[in-house]
Formats: structure tokens, C-alpha cells, sequence
């Protein structure tokens, strides 16, 4: 029944229509255990409103279990994340040990020996760190000759050079480590201009 304007008295309802009881309504808010029907007395069954009310107690249930497993799943892939990047890190570490041993004792030795020697020995521990560079998959680059990529190389200057062709790596100011995706740094070059 619609809500009569204030100050105006509602119409009366159509011959024959049954008006509710305002027992019968129900109120809102949150359901009461007293509130809630029993099994019918004659036919032993639940009552339609018990069966609504345990559905909808059984759907929030998975609902809130859901949500939880969701939560506990979300925590276990960021400890995972946290565990493997600290083994990546320490895997790259002691790559580089060797590296670090090689360099201490190259200075060790550094009064007693001749600097040939000691020359010979820094460029030997740098072979060697490009070696573990290139097992970590980043690859040392400082090719001369070669076409210029810019997804590769970083041109620092342009000469002019009669022997080379335009567009390509004349010299290398620093070489790059990586290749495409997986590029730590481009190398630094210089590059023939065109005429």
C-alpha cells in the first residue's frame, strides 16, 4: 500500500483486498534466534525461511573461508618471492668470491713481484668476472666493426673514418654485458658517420 501524503488520510483499500497485520512484518536487522521459525511440528520438516537462513549462513561460510584461503595464499607467494630472490642473491655473491680472492691476492703480491707480473694478474681476475658475468647469463660485448644497435650500443660520439662503413662501431669506451631483455648495460661507442 502506498504511503499517503502528510496531513491526508490514506485511501481504503480495494473491496475485497486483505490488509496485513503489522505482526506479520518483518523488521530489519540482524536475525534473532527467536526470531527464526522451528521445524514445522506436523511435518517434522524445516520451515522455507530455516532452509533460506541456513543456505545463506552455509554461502557466507565459504565466503569467509574463501577469503582466508585467498589471504594465506597471497602470504605463502610472497614469502616463496622473498626465499628465492635471497638464493638468487646469494648464488651471485659467491660467484663473485672467487673474483674478490684472486683481486686480495694480486695485491698481496703486489711489492714482491714485477709489475708485468701484477698486470698480468689484475687482467686474469678480469677474465675472470667476465666469466661469472657470462654464467649469470649477461654476456660481455665490445665488438669494433659491427653495425650499430641501438638496442645494444650507446653512441657517446661520432667520428669520421674513411676505412669504416657509416653507421658502424668504430671503437668501444666501455663494453656492455647483456643481450636484449636481459641487458645489465649497453656498451659505449663511437660511431663513422656518413659522409
Amino acid at each position: 500500500m502506498p504511503i499517503p501524503p502528510r496531513g491526508r488520510e490514506p485511501d481504503p483499500p480495494p473491496e475485497g483486498a486483505v490488509e496485513p497485520s503489522c505482526g506479520d512484518l518483518m523488521q530489519p536487522g540482524p536475525p534473532t534466534e527467536e526470531a527464526e521459525p522451528g521445524p514445522d511440528a506436523s511435518t517434522g520438516t524445516a520451515a522455507p525461511n530455516d532452509e533460506d537462513a541456513a543456505a545463506l549462513r552455509e554461502a557466507e561460510d565459504r565466503w569467509r573461508r574463501a577469503l582466508a584461503d585467498l589471504d594465506n595464499q597471497r602470504k605463502r607467494h610472497a614469502r616463496e618471492v622473498e626465499r628465492v630472490a635471497g638464493a638468487e642473491r646469494a648464488r651471485t655473491a659467491a660467484a663473485f668470491l672467487p673474483v674478490i680472492d684472486n683481486l686480495e691476492l694480486a695485491l698481496s703480491h703486489a711489492g714482491a713481484a714485477d709489475p708485468g707480473a701484477i698486470v698480468e694478474g689484475v687482467r686474469a681476475v678480469r677474465d675472470q668476472a667476465v666469466n661469472v658475468l657470462e654464467r649469470l647469463g649477461y654476456p660481455r660485448h665490445a665488438e669494433t666493426g659491427v653495425a650499430f644497435d641501438p638496442a645494444r650500443h650507446e653512441v657517446v660520439g661520432v667520428v669520421q673514418d674513411p676505412d669504416a662503413d657509416p653507421n658502424t662501431v668504430v671503437q668501444v669506451l666501455r663494453p656492455g654485458y647483456g643481450e636484449a631483455e636481459r641487458q645489465l648495460r649497453p656498451a659505449a661507442v663511437t660511431v663513422a658517420k656518413r659522409e
